[in-house]
C-alpha cells in the first residue's frame, strides 16, 4: 500500500517533464533540443524575436502615426520638409547597431557548428533512393569487417502500436549519450540530406563527397528525423531514426552487432 502511495505521489503532484522528440500535429515551435548546438539554435532564434517585435511594433506604429498625421482632412497645408539629416543618420545607424549585436551570437553559433571536437566515434551515413546506411567503421570484427547495415522505413501495415507512421524504421542508428560523434555524410546516388530537428543537424548529402558534422546529445532518447532534399519519387519515405543510449548500453549493443556481421 504504501508503495503504491508512492508510485501515485510522483506520477500525479511532482511535475513532470516530456520530450517531443518527433513533430507533433499543429505544432508552432522547436522540438525539445537534446544537443547544445539545438540548444543554442533555440536561444538564438528566442533573442532574435525579440529584435524582431520590437522593429515591427515600432514600424507599425510609424506607418500608423504616418497615415494619420499625412491626411488631407488632417493637414490641409503639407509640410514643405522633404528631409532631414539627422533622422536619415538615425535610421542607418540604428539598423547596423543592432545586426552588429546579432552577429556577434550568430557568429559564435556558427563557428560551434562546424567545430569537430576530437570524436570518440565515427558514424558513416550513406544516402541511397531510397533508404539510409550506417557504417560504424570504429570497430571490427574476426574477419576485419566493420558494422554495416541499412535502415528501411518500416511500412504502414506493419507498424506497431506506438510507433510513428512514415517515421519509423527497422534498423535505428544507435549512439552513446555525453559523448563526442562524428557523423561523415554521403550519398550513392543522388543528393540528399541527412537531417534530425532535435539534434541540431541538417547535413546535405553529395555522391562523390564526405560532409563532415558533430553530434554531442546530452539525454537518453529516440530522435525522428527525415531526408529534406528532393531525392525523387519516394523522398518521403526513407526516415532518420536516432536512438541515444547509456554507454554501456552502447557497448552491449555494437558487441551484438559484431557478432551478427
Amino acid at each position: 500500500m504504501i508503495k503504491l502511495l508512492i508510485v501515485f505521489f510522483v506520477l500525479t503532484l511532482l511535475p513532470s517533464k516530456s520530450f517531443s522528440d518527433a513533430a507533433e500535429n499543429w505544432q508552432l515551435g522547436f522540438q525539445d533540443p537534446a544537443t547544445p548546438i539545438m540548444e543554442g539554435i533555440v536561444n538564438l532564434h528566442h533573442d532574435l524575436m525579440f529584435f524582431i517585435c520590437v522593429v515591427s511594433i515600432f514600424v507599425t506604429w510609424m506607418l500608423g502615426r504616418t497615415l494619420w498625421h499625412f491626411n488631407e482632412h488632417q493637414n490641409k497645408v503639407p509640410s514643405s520638409l522633404s528631409h532631414g539629416t539627422l533622422i536619415e543618420i538615425v535610421w542607418t545607424v540604428t539598423p547596423a547597431f543592432i545586426l552588429l549585436i546579432i552577429a556577434v551570437p550568430s557568429f559564435s553559433l556558427l563557428y560551434a557548428m562546424d567545430e569537430i571536437i576530437s570524436p570518440a566515434i565515427t558514424v558513416k551515413t550513406l544516402g541511397h533512393q531510397w533508404y539510409w546506411s550506417y557504417e560504424y567503421s570504429d570497430y571490427l570484427n574476426e574477419e576485419n569487417e566493420a558494422v554495416i547495415y541499412d535502415s528501411y522505413m518500416i511500412p504502414e501495415e506493419d507498424l506497431q502500436d506506438g510507433q510513428l507512421r512514415l517515421l519509423e524504421v527497422d534498423n535505428r542508428m544507435v549512439v552513446p549519450i555525453n559523448t563526442h560523434i562524428r557523423l561523415i555524410v554521403s550519398a550513392a546516388d543522388v543528393l540528399h540530406s541527412w537531417a534530425v530537428p532535435s539534434l541540431g543537424i541538417k547535413c546535405d548529402a553529395i555522391p562523390g563527397r564526405l560532409n563532415q558534422t558533430s553530434l554531442f546529445i546530452k539525454r537518453e532518447g529516440v530522435y525522428y528525423g527525415q531526408c529534406s532534399e528532393i531525392c525523387g519519387i519516394n523522398h518521403g519515405f526513407m526516415p532518420i531514426v536516432v536512438e541515444a543510449v547509456s554507454l554501456s548500453h552502447y557497448v552491449g549493443w555494437i558487441s551484438n552487432k559484431l557478432s551478427e556481421q
